[in-house]
């Protein structure tokens, strides 16, 4: 029978990394790293440059109001990319950049230090906090506020290695994955957009399934459309967890557990934006699933896997982008070096793929569209840069944007 452990609160997971290599990274940082490091882009870092002027942040009346984060001039937006900051040729912390969202064109604009190893970014839904997971072997999350970058401070994730972290849809908890303990954690954020102490951590404790399973570890963690349940994919137990987030609390409570075939390592999974479907990226075996969806129960029913447009070699899947008009989805395939392009059919229940481009990079480690989905935008983490691609709204095309962006150990691009 699976098990969960809970630990609420700062209390520690019972259970210490697995999976690890020699040198203390977690597997997951291993497998980028590896026959990558001489490829390594490396720029000169600087110190962040001053925001650009704002009116400053409204007065405070309960809801938090949305602005529009800084930028250079109007017709520029900003990109944060993430990095490893204890890594050969890796960053000082998280790369500042800004881009033409006519053109796809980045200019850096700096570093944010004082963030270590921020591998995995995301924004607040009201675009004034940044937050970013500091995957250590103490792990903890950061807050930094965008209006003058200012570090709003760090907390423990109670586990080791967190790599996800995303913002649930009411803007009150911030949810993450400890990779190396497989563990979930919940914080709560504040008024003004900062962590508070921990106010629940499950760890995952079923033992391995099958190939390549090396005990627990979660890969992400993140909210259906809808809000109401909450999902955790482990990809050392071939698992995708179910839980109800209790929105007064901040606690979880599991409703149910979808199991991949032995040996898939699930990684990554995306919402269809109808909210009854899900895609789901299986790392170890280079397959995709289609997942059902059940909103009033959180239960999810893994499909069959299907073909990521790969050819020989060795390749693993990383992240699933779904257009907002759930037409197309789009994959990062770390190896091949690719984004595969699937067509959306049957109102999300079915996916066919249409073919792949080259990535223009090595190792795209996540992908991220522009808030308007003209862009997208691939962190290749071995070759140290960022390409972006502009999107055809109809077909779903995608055609390189200009030469890619160098930006140090590439593992994450958020553009805002």
């Amino acid at each position: 029978m699976d098990e969960v452990e809970r630990t609420a609160g700062d209390g520690s997971p019972a259970h210490g990394r697995g999976g690890e290599t020699g040198t203390g990274w977690s597997r997951r940082r291993f497998v980028g790293a590896v026959a990558g490091a001489a490829a390594v882009v490396a720029v000169p870092v600087t110190a962040a440059e001053p925001p650009a002027p704002s009116d400053g942040p409204p007065a405070r009346t309960g809801a938090r109001t949305a602005v529009r984060p800084p930028g250079r001039a109007d017709r520029t937006r900003p990109l944060y990319v993430g990095t490893y900051t204890s890594a050969e040729g890796g960053g000082a912390g998280v790369g500042l950049a800004e881009y033409d969202p006519a053109t796809g064109r980045i200019t850096g604009r700096g570093t944010l230090t004082g963030v270590p190893d921020p591998s995995y970014l995301a924004v607040h839904p009201d675009g004034r906090t940044l937050y970013a997971a500091d995957e250590r072997q103490d792990g903890a999350v950061t807050a930094v506020r965008l209006a003058d970058r200012k570090v709003l401070g760090a907390r423990s994730t109670g586990g080791a290695s967190p790599c996800h972290l995303s913002v649930h849809p009411g803007g009150r908890w911030l949810l993450s994955a400890n990779y190396g303990s497989g563990s979930v954690a919940v914080h709560p954020i504040d008024a003004s957009g900062a962590l508070g102490e921990r106010t629940d951590l499950v760890t995952h404790t079923t033992r391995a399934p099958g190939p390549g399973g090396q005990g627990p570890h979660a890969h992400q963690f993140v909210s259906a459309p809808d809000g109401g349940h909450v999902l955790a994919v482990d990809l050392g137990t071939d698992t995708v967890h179910s839980y109800r987030l209790d929105d007064d609390r901040g606690t979880l409570t599991e409703t149910a557990r979808a199991h991949t075939r032995p040996g898939a390592g699930p990684r990554h999974l995306a919402f269809h934006p109808g909210g009854r479907h899900a895609y789901l990226a299986n790392e170890v075996d280079d397959t995709v699933a289609v997942c059902a969806y059940d909103p009033a129960t959180g239960r999810l029913t893994i499909g069959d896997p299907l073909p990521t447009g790969s050819s020989a070699g060795t390749n693993y899947p990383a992240q699933f982008l779904v257009a907002a008009n759930g037409s197309y989805a789009f994959l990062a395939n770390r190896g091949h070096n690719s984004l595969a392009r699937y067509a959306v059919e049957d109102g999300g229940a079915r996916l066919r793929l249409l073919g792949t481009v080259p990535v223009a990079g090595d190792f795209p480690r996540q992908i991220a569209f522009s808030p308007d989905g003209r862009l997208l935008f691939a962190a290749n983490q071995r070759s140290g840069t960022v390409s972006v691609f502009h999107v055809d709204a109809g077909s779903g095309v995608l055609r390189l944007a200009g030469e890619p962006f160098a930006s140090p150990v590439a593992v994450c691009a958020l553009p805002l």
